[in-house]
């Protein structure tokens, strides 16, 4: 039996790999350490209803600001990701049981609990079955959906690679609000930061959910720090444009273990503003572009003001 706490056991393939130095973080990334009311009262509403979160699995920085207000990413299908990508913390490998079909009623009642007016879904890549979690998916939408009508439902999902295309179309089918994609980094990078993936089919990918449903908002994020250059990400952003994904989100990557990839550099604040304003210049409804961004840091509030950029492009 693995024991997912030694990172020996959690990152099998990455065992064998030289460490990589850790840099000391500036200033403007450190966080004060979780705790509170709060963030108690959040971790025992997860433990109750046996569900995993990004939030712990993956390491986030603002793990504690989100939990003390009552904010948690739920991971479905697992705590056990196919892939090994060289930048993530969640525990790789071959999963080890099937899909829980009580999980999303296990959500929707945790999102109750919680009383949260937005949720963010995501979900570890499951390879292993042959929609990739699609139907899972969808039954967690509909089961948040009916508990909990008035919340908005954000999903940031895997990119069904080897799947038909009736995966995708039963998530969309489904009706989440945001249909949330990482393209994690520059495709340059592709093949050292996420082998298995390809750039081009997760853009692909955004680009159909609009094709599919072109009133549903579609969301994508980059690292940066991983070795990347600024004409780089520029060409990331044009071609996110042209797939029409209405928001981008920017943070720094920061090295979970001395086996995960290499930080190149920390990003300066300042660099991250003039992403910011480029992005907007390209056309994004809404941009989120700091050292500390993650996918669903205040997922919320960014929400609510990309429905009214949009109904301000509307003149509505």
């Amino acid at each position: 039996m693995r024991d997912l706490k030694i990172p020996e056991q959690r990152h099998p393939e990455k065992a064998r790999k030289p460490d990589n130095a850790q840099p000391k973080k500036p200033s403007w990334i450190r966080v004060k350490a979780p705790g509170g009311k709060g963030y108690a009262e959040t971790a025992k509403i997860m433990r109750d209803n046996k569900l995993v979160t990004v939030c712990e699995e993956a390491g986030c920085p603002n793990v504690g600001e989100c939990w003390s207000q009552g904010h948690a990413t739920m991971m479905i299908m697992g705590e056990v990701c196919t892939r090994a990508c060289t930048f993530c913390n969640i525990a790789t490998g071959k999963p080890p049981d099937a899909l829980d079909v009580f999980e999303p009623g296990r959500v929707a009642d945790a999102v109750a609990k919680l009383g949260l007016n937005h949720v963010v879904i995501t979900s570890v890549d499951r390879d292993d079955i042959e929609d990739g979690g699609a139907d899972h998916f969808a039954q967690t939408i509909r089961a948040v959906r009916h508990r909990s009508p008035g919340t908005t439902i954000e999903i940031l999902t895997p990119d069904f690679i080897r799947c038909g295309p009736e995966a995708l179309e039963q998530v969309v089918e489904a009706r989440p609000d945001v249909f949330n994609h990482n393209l994690e980094t520059v495709p340059g990078l592709y093949p050292e930061v996420r082998p298995g993936a390809r750039y081009f089919h997760s853009l692909r990918l955004l680009q159909r959910v609009k094709e599919l449903d072109p009133s549903m908002f579609t969301k994508s994020g980059i690292m940066v720090g991983l070795g990347e250059d600024r004409q780089a990400v520029m060409q990331v952003m044009e071609d996110m444009r042209a797939a029409d994904i209405d928001f981008l989100t920017i943070g720094q990557y920061l090295q979970p273990t001395p086996k995960h990839h290499r930080v190149d550099r920390f990003v300066h604040p300042d660099e991250f503003a003039a992403y910011e304003k480029a992005a907007y210049g390209k056309g994004f409804l809404m941009v989120s572009a700091t050292p500390l961004t993650r996918s669903s840091y205040h997922a919320g509030d960014d929400f609510a003001r990309l429905r009214a950029a949009r109904l301000e492009k509307l003149g509505t």
